[in-house]
């Protein structure tokens, strides 16, 4: 199948994630198309995982197919049109429907490029594969949970952390190879980067997880304040709650300094590299401070920042920009 052109292909990414089309737009054309086509192919993954309509084991399997396509290792056609009948957004029924045409573009790439996006799609569907099984089952009524820190952290690495090597690795590659940069350090900062992003999204996201009987905060954890996943269906229950959403509030908090750091030892030139990276750290720095003040167990609020509020810090970044130290106090941000 022939490739979707491209400017097709945009107009869908913007479709199904304006916040992520803010960033991919702004990056430097060498990485643009490998970027933007590893952020469908996991929207993709992602839709087809969070179709409830659908039984699990029916969607393990679709999962598992595009799996296969994505790595070359299975060559027949995707049929898809039953999981795109089932959404409930045009952009992502249109996602699924035209997988083929999206899938077509990774031929265009180097044998590089291409192996890059198949290795983070790799680990980020064994990521949504596992959440599947785990939490299949789950209902209002019937709450499963994570059991511990651990299971936790590999989960942030597997949809969010590798993201932060693969987007290392690609620009890297293509826009400043003969940079002296600390490799090994750089490649860490950016896995606690995707890893911090993705908890200040569970950390948000808690209520309506919860209803949809999926709950990201550790068993154990909760077992050490008395606590069991159903109780946090109450607000009421957040006074006890709130050492524990205070400590992984923390570790988000230590996750973004570490992807500040990685955007402050980026080459001084790549300013729209070190733009990008710096929005949605600021992102989720102003999210955090609003997750501190108010009741997360509170499920008639949805705790967010409104999007003058991401307009003015993007805008902030940009006039802080071409004066240094401005500019990298932007990620000092008290919490309390």
């Amino acid at each position: 199948m022939a490739p979707l052109p491209e400017p097709q292909l945009f107009a869908l990414l913007e479709r199904v994630s304006r916040t992520f089309y803010r960033t991919l737009r702004f990056l430097p054309g060498p990485v643009r198309r490998q970027i933007g086509l590893a952020y469908l192919l996991a929207r993709a993954t992602d839709t087809i995982a969070d179709t409830g309509l659908v039984p699990p084991e029916q969607r393990l399997s679709a999962l598992e197919s595009l799996r296969n396509r994505i790595l070359g290792a299975e060559s027949a056609p995707l049929q898809f049109a039953e999981l795109a009948a089932h959404q409930g957004s045009p952009a992502e029924r249109e996602l699924l429907d035209q997988i083929e045409a999206i899938l077509a573009h990774l031929d265009g790439f180097s044998a590089e490029d291409r192996d890059e996006v198949r290795q983070v799609l790799d680990t980020i569907t064994s990521g949504q594969e596992l959440d599947l099984r785990r939490f299949g089952e789950g209902t209002a009524d019937r709450i499963l949970a994570l059991e511990s820190l651990a299971d936790l952290d590999d989960y942030t690495y597997r949809v969010a952390g590798c993201v932060g090597e693969f987007w290392s690795r690609m620009c890297r590659r293509h826009l400043f190879p003969q940079a002296a940069l600390d490799d090994d350090a750089w490649l860490a900062k950016g896995v606690r980067f995707g890893k911090g992003l993705q908890l200040v999204n569970i950390l948000r996201d808690l209520p309506a997880d919860l209803r949809q009987g999926r709950c990201y905060i550790p068993a154990r954890s909760l077992q050490g304040l008395g606590l069991n996943p159903a109780d946090l269906l109450e607000p009421a229950a957040e006074p006890r709650f709130r050492p524990l959403y205070r400590q992984l509030l923390d570790t988000a908090r230590h996750h973004l300094r570490a992807g500040w750091e990685y955007t402050l030892m980026l080459p001084p030139g790549q300013a729209r590299v070190r733009l990008a990276c710096s929005w949605p750290i600021l992102i989720g720095q102003a999210t955090l401070a609003r997750l501190r003040q108010e009741n997360v167990l509170d499920a008639s609020r949805r705790i967010k920042i409104s999007r003058s509020d991401v307009r003015r810090l993007v805008a902030r970044s940009v006039l802080c920009y071409p004066f240094p130290p401005l500019w990298r106090k932007l990620g000092d941000v008290p919490y309390e």
